[in-house]
């Protein structure tokens, strides 16, 4: 991709950036979701939310591996917009990163603060993602993304064998956000991502499919509107309840909001 592309991205986005994105697709609650790994980002995040009803809950970063975890988990328990932790696991040069002892010895500790863990990854990572969540059958997990297939290239497998695997684990959510991303950034239609949403429909059904809009890298390919407007024709056959259900429902379910 050539570099020019980032334009979007090379500035702040703040929370009023936030407020007039989400208003321009009547979206009324959000969940803020962790980019940097660090401890700052995570309380910037957690005072954000304290002082904006737009962003009803956070899922920041915590360092996982570390020794000395646990009291960091504790120190955030009381805020009650703490709702989830990510690890950028797709960025890690380690492919077996997410299989490492401590790191699982970080996630184990998610469960008795009533944590969910957020799974950012790729494709190529679904085999061990699912070796992860074995371990785990106790802990929500949420895939981001659903698992960035390789929708640019206009490939299903193994991408859809993987997620559908993946979705016969009942902890595991599925977050319907990225593909724009995904596919070529400036000649993507509804049309070709359709398959892709077919896929994680069927494999998760609307009770733990959710909306998401990976907003504000989303800018990269268009703008939070024209996301809106095609999720919106991609659940426009459902029955009512079932699109209240992937637009809202699971996602309040799944972050306790």
């Amino acid at each position: 991709m050539n570099s020019d592309g980032f334009a979007p991205l090379r500035r702040d986005y703040l929370v009023d950036d936030l407020v007039q994105a989400a208003r321009s697709s009547s979206v009324s609650a959000t969940i803020a979701v962790q980019a940097c790994q660090n401890l700052a980002e995570t309380e910037w995040l957690l005072e954000i939310a304290a002082n904006n009803s737009l962003v009803q809950g956070v899922v920041g970063w915590v360092p996982l591996c570390s020794p000395g975890v646990i009291s960091i988990l504790d120190r955030f328990a009381d805020d009650t917009k703490f709702k989830g932790v990510r690890h950028i696991l797709q960025g890690e040069p380690d492919e077996f990163f997410m299989l490492r002892e401590d790191f699982n010895r970080g996630v184990e500790q998610l469960k008795q603060f009533g944590l969910v863990y957020d799974i950012l990854i790729f494709e190529r990572h679904l085999p061990k993602a699912i070796e992860f969540v074995d371990r785990h059958p106790q802990q929500v997990f949420v895939v981001d993304h659903i698992a960035k297939p390789k929708i640019k290239e206009n490939l299903l497998q193994p991408w859809a064998d993987g997620i559908r695997a993946l979705a016969k684990r009942e902890n595991v959510y599925c977050k319907v956000s990225g593909m724009a991303t995904e596919a070529d950034w400036k000649s993507w239609t509804a049309r070709s991502l359709r398959p892709y949403f077919d896929v994680v429909l069927a494999a998760f059904s609307p009770k733990r499919l959710m909306f998401g809009s990976d907003w504000p890298v989303l800018t990269l390919a268009c703008d939070y509107r024209a996301w809106g407007d095609t999720f919106r024709a991609f659940i426009a056959g459902l029955s009512p309840d079932e699109q209240e259900r992937i637009s809202s429902g699971t996602a309040r379910e799944a972050y306790r909001v």
